[in-house]
């Protein structure tokens, strides 16, 4: 990749980490940190204000890191080994059940996984950046697979109504989408959501078979994350003067991690073809 793309999947990382660290520190217990302390059995051994600072001291380091790998490209390899040991972290109390909704029977409705599927795109962006010489083919693979879960995981969410009520405060406050509910209800302004982001899903893993679906696959997929932080200036619940973010921005500003995979994904396809 050139280093301008470099440039801005590391200045990308840096701001998305920097602010989930900074607010971390800001916001205190982080019922998401109690889940994962519980799920490896170490929540008596420390205050709960100790994990939570771990984590965001993790994430700003994380920033830092990104900020002095763009023009240190020896520092991107162990950045990359350290945003997986994030990731994996974060990722296994998937296996655990506190992170579903039992009353409705698992996938696609899930509790605070939500936010931690999210992650799954932050260990690719790993993988990539400690693994600089990994085929092609590989990576492109690699870094569309977060964006095919996730777009499969919300848009399948969106036909449920817990996940259409989640929805609303979001939408309703957007002046890009609020028009939605002027004419269609909250449950079908919640499906058509969806099955936008079920075609973007299916974009994107054509467009790796059908180099001429490139373009429409990312930017469809693309507009899903990038109007998703938009929410960060029109929904008042997901910042906050006294942390930044709240943790509703938390689960916001994660998505520019997708931004990323996108980015990858797009220039590793334009590289296969030329």
């Amino acid at each position: 990749m050139k280093k301008i793309h470099f440039t801005a999947l590391l200045t990308l990382l840096a701001i998305s980490t920097g602010l989930l660290g900074l607010s971390s520190l800001l916001i205190g217990h982080h019922s998401q940190i109690a889940m994962t302390t519980d799920f490896y059995g170490i929540s008596n051994l420390l205050p709960s204000t100790i994990f939570n600072s771990l984590s965001a001291v993790a994430f700003i380091i994380s920033a830092l890191w990104a900020v002095l790998a763009i023009n240190r490209i020896e520092l991107r390899g162990k950045l990359g080994v350290f945003l997986m040991f994030i990731s994996i972290v974060a990722l296994l109390p998937l296996l655990g059940t506190s992170m579903w909704i039992k009353s409705l029977g698992g996938f696609p409705a899930i509790g605070a996984g939500q936010g931690v599927i999210k992650y799954f795109s932050l260990l690719v962006i790993g993988i990539f950046l400690s693994k600089p010489y990994l085929d092609t083919k590989k990576a492109i693979w690699l870094n569309a697979f977060p964006v095919i879960l996730v777009l499969l995981w919300i848009g399948g969410m969106k036909f449920t109504l817990i996940e259409a009520k989640g929805i609303e405060g979001l939408v309703s406050t957007s002046p890009l989408m609020s028009w939605m509910y002027s004419v269609w209800d909250l449950q079908t302004t919640s499906n058509l959501i969806g099955v936008y982001d079920l075609i973007a899903m299916t974009l994107v893993g054509l467009a790796i078979f059908k180099r001429q679906l490139l373009i429409p696959a990312v930017l469809m997929s693309g507009a899903v994350f990038a109007v998703t932080q938009t929410f960060l200036l029109s929904w008042p619940a997901t910042v906050s003067s006294d942390t930044i973010l709240t943790v509703t921005g938390h689960f916001i500003i994660k998505d520019i991690w997708f931004i990323i995979n996108l980015l990858i994904f797009a220039t590793l396809m334009y590289k296969r073809e030329n």
